[in-house]
């Protein structure tokens, strides 16, 4: 075995849907995985932002953290992220001051700045056509940022407005995105950063190379400190896990296509008519044994030279899905 960079290791769940299942069954499989991930000693849970779509049921970060929180003793818990331009920022502050006053120490604020939806949902969540852009997301983090007690910015609303009466600590803010932009952006503020290399999208170590690059020191931070996301499924042999990737396979190549559907089972998912075509889709995804899944995430993690990894494990069983977070704990 090669010598590893010891690294934290978290989860980002996304309530995905099965097909067949309710919205009460995701969030219930989403607490199942905060409850294994707690047991299993990763750093955080996170979930995100979601709105309109039917393979997703989480609509409302700081309502599912709450819950997370309270039937978890140690896991760090927070947002992977909250899609800043469709809040103000004094009722995202509002929101998470209260959490992490009903759990110290324990609650993340991950920020974004997409949608997180189609345009025609996100008019419906900004309440206007016109507010569909990004183009005050600087603004509005500097105001966060100021309310949750990082009062380094000349925004005055911390003059006139607190999150919370009587702060005794505030949540850690991470800033998130998949492209240069928000890396650079994190590095000029001196925020931890998060990459989504679980989009496949491409670009992580570019944006690892600007953020590490152009870092400025802050009472916040020091020096770097990046999180990198990826697709992992892990199993106790290499055809367990690929059989249970071919849900999340499937529903991968059908979102290129347009087509936003509930989860498949893998039995379904084997006899779909692009099952194929899916398979052969180039992907970034981490699958196979237990030990195998561990050695590709570390190389992913010297590669970027992340300071922690962040894994999504979506099979259609909520059996399989804790069996791989058991699995990479083991070997991690």
């Amino acid at each position: 075995m090669t010598q590893r960079q010891a690294v934290p290791i978290s989860v980002l769940d996304l309530s995905i849907l099965r097909e067949g299942a309710s919205s009460a069954d995701a969030l219930s499989q989403t607490t199942t995985l905060a409850q294994c991930a707690d047991a299993c000693g990763y750093k955080r849970f996170w979930v995100a932002e979601h709105h309109n779509m039917p393979s997703v049921a989480c609509t409302a970060p700081p309502v599912l953290i709450g819950h997370l929180a309270a039937l978890t003793s140690r896991i760090n818990v927070g947002s992977g992220g909250v899609m800043l331009p469709n809040h103000a920022p004094l009722v995202v502050a509002e929101q998470f001051a209260m959490l992490e006053a009903l759990h110290p120490g324990r609650i993340d604020v991950g920020i974004g700045r997409a949608p997180g939806t189609d345009q025609r949902t996100a008019a419906a969540v900004r309440r206007s056509v016109g507010a569909l852009g990004a183009e005050d997301f600087p603004t509005d983090l500097f105001e966060l940022m100021d309310l949750l007690g990082d009062r380094r910015f000349d925004t005055t609303i911390g003059d006139h407005f607190k999150a919370t009466p009587a702060a005794s600590s505030y949540p850690k803010i991470f800033l998130l995105g998949s492209s240069g932009y928000s890396a650079h952006l994190a590095a000029k503020l001196g925020l931890p950063f998060g990459f989504a290399h679980h989009f496949d999208m491409g670009g992580t170590f570019e944006a690892a190379e600007i953020y590490r690059s152009r870092f400025v020191p802050s009472h916040i931070l020091s020096e770097p400190y990046m999180v990198v996301t990826a697709n992992v499924l892990a199993a106790d042999t290499d055809e367990e896990a690929l059989w249970h990737a071919k849900s999340s396979r499937l529903t991968g190549y059908l979102r290129r296509t347009g087509r936003f559907l509930p989860l498949p089972s893998a039995d379904d998912a084997a006899r779909h008519p692009d099952i194929t075509e899916a398979e052969r889709m180039p992907s970034s995804r981490i699958v196979g044994n237990g030990e195998h899944v561990a050695e590709q995430l570390h190389q992913l993690v010297q590669r970027v030279n992340a300071d922690e990894a962040m894994v999504t494990a979506v099979a259609y069983e909520t059996s399989a899905r804790v069996r791989s977070l058991e699995l990479l704990a083991k070997y991690w």
